[in-house]
């Protein structure tokens, strides 16, 4: 963050902190910046969306703040000790997650969130495209640097399908389901989609992106998906503050990223089970090579779901698309 975003930040705490009007003078005071300084920040916030009353004499008052994801918006409700402390903030972007990386390469910090109001060229799980229009969701990817083995990073995709539905849980009362690995459901529909991508040598990871796409106000999917995907204000029948939910999803992924780094995958794993929607239930599971039929019974202490099959056989599925048999 530069120094001018820095002081507009500021500028925006001192106004949401008050009720009343704060003189030009006092804000200049405050913050050792000249009223010249103060009064180009207000301008700036202006254009961005913020309804700021100016009087005469009384000095400036914040009345409403835009339905956009900007940073200073999300930081309100961070608890975190690091992640998104730092927040690069897009009107759109082909894909945060590629965008993600190419910061991860050059070493910013980890716990950095790449946040946009669309991308254009959305990436979901086995190369499919993920619909990401403007304004209307959370398209958001966080640089990681586990100290953990390459193998073990699909778990983080599973730790944020638990951290995503838990923020769900915390700012609408609903509860989510998660489907094998990492579909966030509700009422049975996509509301959230995750891609988790690696760079890594065969002994230590140098950066995981993790990429989440949460349909906040979506109305109007593609023809497509109309049938498979829902949002978060079609099913609460509410319009929601996409900032909050941000914030609240970022405090349960630290939260659970740390329980995992410190006490392993068991917390995890646990939590995942809370949500599950396919255990216990006869699923067919599509792989690259082939199609499975069977009762899902488990994940085991890699992720990986295990599947019985009429034989009484125990498949490991590694990657596939899962569904419930009807």
């Amino acid at each position: 963050m530069g120094l001018t975003d820095a002081m507009k930040e500021k500028i925006l705490r001192l106004l949401k902190s008050e009720d009343q009007y704060l003189s030009g003078e006092e804000i200049s005071n405050l913050l050792g910046v000249s009223r010249t300084a103060v009064w180009k920040h207000i301008n700036t916030l202006k254009t961005e969306g913020y309804v700021i009353e100016s009087q005469t004499k009384l000095g400036y008052r914040l009345l409403g703040a835009p339905d956009r994801l900007y940073p200073e918006e999300i930081k309100d409700g961070l608890n975190t000790e690091y992640i998104g402390r730092n927040i690069d903030y897009h009107e759109a972007v082909d894909s945060t997650n590629q965008t993600a990386k190419e910061m991860a390469e050059r070493e910013f910090a980890e716990g950095t969130v790449v946040v946009a109001e669309m991308q254009t060229a959305g990436k979901g799980r086995l190369g499919r495209k993920w619909n990401s229009p403007f304004g209307t969701g959370i398209w958001m990817s966080l640089i990681v640097r586990p100290p953990i083995a390459p193998p073990d990073a699909p778990k983080i995709t599973l730790l944020t399908a638990v951290a995503v539905a838990e923020g769900i849980v915390h700012e609408t009362g609903m509860k989510p389901g998660i489907k094998w690995p990492n579909d966030v459901l509700v009422n049975g529909k996509k509301v959230c989609g995750i891609l988790t991508e690696m760079k890594a040598d065969m002994d230590r990871i140098h950066y995981v992106v993790v990429g989440m796409g949460i349909n906040v106000n979506d109305q109007n999917f593609p023809e497509e998906i109309r049938e498979t995907a829902t949002s978060l204000q079609i099913e609460t029948g509410s319009r929601m503050n996409r900032a909050r939910i941000a914030a609240s999803i970022l405090n349960d992924w630290e939260k659970n990223y740390q329980n995992f780094l410190s006490q392993g995958f068991a917390p995890v794993k646990d939590g995942w089970k809370n949500y599950a929607v396919n255990l216990g239930k006869e699923v067919s599971v599509t792989t690259f090579k082939e199609t499975i039929s069977g009762r899902a019974m488990d994940i085991d202490e890699d992720g990986m779901l295990l599947v019985k099959d009429a034989t009484g056989k125990i498949h490991r599925i590694v990657a596939g698309d899962v569904s419930l048999r009807k």
